[in-house]
């Protein structure tokens, strides 16, 4: 089975909430908060966790995850800002199923704290 590698920046909050499922899921978005994005790579990850989640709560964390390749087909990766800034939109009524195709647990990379 063939994954991707994709990252996601989290604040306490929300960590917290993967830890409790078990490292296997990423809790359900906000009403205000329509797209779930996971990034391509972990050096814009890294650079939003510590310029918006540690001004926001105090602490920012990166999550490392796989997911199926097949089913990350049928989206296509929004380029928003330099070469590197580079997502996915995931519609927040298919956080469920972008769930259960996560391939291992998530995993927490970097940490950054006020």
């Amino acid at each position: 089975m063939d994954t991707i590698i994709l990252y996601r920046p989290v604040g306490p909050a929300e960590l917290h909430l993967i830890c409790e499922s078990g490292w296997k899921e990423f809790p359900p978005r906000l009403p205000e908060q329509p797209i779930f994005y996971p990034v391509t790579n972990e050096r814009y990850a890294a650079q939003i966790a510590r310029d918006w989640n540690v001004k926001d709560s105090g602490a920012g964390f990166v999550t490392r995850f796989a997911v199926r390749a097949d089913y990350m087909s049928k989206f296509a990766i929004q380029k928003v800002g330099g070469a590197e800034h580079t997502e996915y939109w995931i519609p927040a009524e298919e956080l469920t199923t972008f769930n259960k195709n996560i391939v291992g647990l998530i995993e927490v990379t970097q940490e950054f704290r006020a």
